[in-house]
């Protein structure tokens, strides 16, 4: 049986997220004329990773144009939330980061207002959803692992 990225279809699209939230990134590619093809990432390792979710109050509910930095270990990251991801597709808007060993990253959230959000030893392995002047309004563990 060919499975996976082996397998011949005719796609269009491409979306990547945690779609069964268990805190790794899946890829969702559309197909034409025919269902979707999940790729599962099923690895399991000792890595660490941090998810943000944004909403906005004075910029867009759904704080499209929003710039996150995640700085651990020594190293840096930033993402930005957009409103699609290739053809027809849209990614999670929750922004993942890998943290590799690190068990915490400082945060800085750059709004489309202009507004900037900085948040300090952020614990690892969790959601974090952030409103827009009113800082984390939820966060823990995920529930997934």
């Amino acid at each position: 049986m060919v499975m996976g990225v082996e397998a011949a279809h005719s796609s269009r699209g491409c979306s990547f997220g945690d779609f069964d939230n268990n805190g790794d990134l899946a890829i969702l590619i559309v197909n034409l004329n025919e269902p979707p093809s999940l790729l599962r990432n099923d690895v399991r390792g000792e890595n660490r990773w941090l998810k943000v979710k944004l909403i906005g109050t004075q910029s867009n509910r759904s704080a499209i144009g929003a710039r996150v930095t995640v700085e651990y270990g020594g190293k840096r990251q930033a993402q930005g939330v957009v409103s699609q991801a290739s053809y027809l597709s849209c990614s999670d808007r929750r922004l993942h980061f890998g943290l590799g060993r690190a068990e915490t990253a400082d945060v800085e959230v750059c709004w489309p207002s202009g507004k900037k959000q900085v948040f300090t030893k952020v614990a690892a392995n969790q959601l974090v959803v952030i409103r827009e002047g009113a800082g984390t309004v939820e966060r823990g563990p995920w529930p997934g692992r």
